[in-house]
């Protein structure tokens, strides 16, 4: 089954490039002028990308964006004008997975789309064990869901991946450039500024204080790290001992 994505933009010149461009990579597409079109038809098909044009009449990108995600982690790749960091920043805060800057080639719209659908498909054999505990978080890797404490927690395909890197590396330093390279690709090595904002999303949904984080931690000049738990030094500990004793044994045998 061909990949559906949902163009929302209301040049028309626009509309028709990347109609044009996906439709020749295999996609199915389907377009829309502004955001409240977008909201609607997104509501009543299945669609696995948006193209989201920031500056549109009636409902713009931020906001098509901001309703989206109250109730979906579709992935979604805003499309600016001029660069403009401001855009990027807030567009990346309300949970958009990547940008475009306008004018863009062929080959860099497709390589995004590429990217961020392969993001959005999440293997869930990544771990033997089904569960994962860190302190109040708790994830079900089976089913790609999230809690803290009782409460569900959505996260984006990006956000969710994020997290994943830090409880594959629990006690390890991991540095803005192996989570850029592992999560957005070798391309994307030196934006950080799209790590900062992807990590601070991610904070304020699974940190109780997201100012005094305890999940996901800054190491200055270093990168970030999920400390291991309590229970995670003890059954190091543990291991150790009977190590520990056999080497005393020996000690003494001798």
């Amino acid at each position: 089954m061909s990949k559906r994505i949902l163009v929302v933009d209301d040049e028309i010149r626009y509309q028709r490039l990347l109609d044009a461009n996906l439709r020749t990579d295999g996609y199915d597409v389907v377009t829309a002028s502004n955001g409240v079109e977008a909201i609607e038809i997104f509501s009543s098909q299945p669609i696995d990308l948006i193209l989201l044009d920031v500056m549109m009449p009636k409902l713009n990108g931020f906001e098509a964006c901001q309703r989206i995600r109250e109730y979906s982690n579709v992935p979604i790749v805003m499309l600016t004008a001029k660069g403009d960091e401001q855009d990027r920043v807030r567009g990346l805060d309300l949970g958009a997975d990547d940008y475009l800057v306008k004018p863009f080639s062929a080959t860099e719209l497709l390589a995004r789309v590429r990217a961020v659908l392969r993001r959005a498909e999440v293997s869930t054999n990544i771990t033997q064990a089904r569960y994962f505990t860190h302190g109040d978080i708790r994830i079900d890797f089976a089913r790609a869901e999230v809690w803290r404490g009782s409460d569900p927690i959505q996260l984006s395909a990006t956000e969710y991946r994020l997290l994943l890197q830090f409880i594959h590396n629990v006690g390890k330093i991991v540095s803005a450039e192996e989570l850029l390279t592992s999560i957005w690709g070798p391309e994307y090595r030196t934006e950080k500024e799209v790590l900062w904002v992807s990590i601070a999303r991610l904070r304020q949904k699974i940190e109780k204080e997201p100012h005094s984080p305890v999940h996901i931690v800054t190491r200055t000049g270093l990168g970030y790290l999920m400390p291991p738990t309590e229970e995670d030094s003890k059954e190091k500990e543990e291991s150790k001992e009977p190590v520990a004793l056999e080497e005393e044994q020996e000690k003494k045998d001798n």
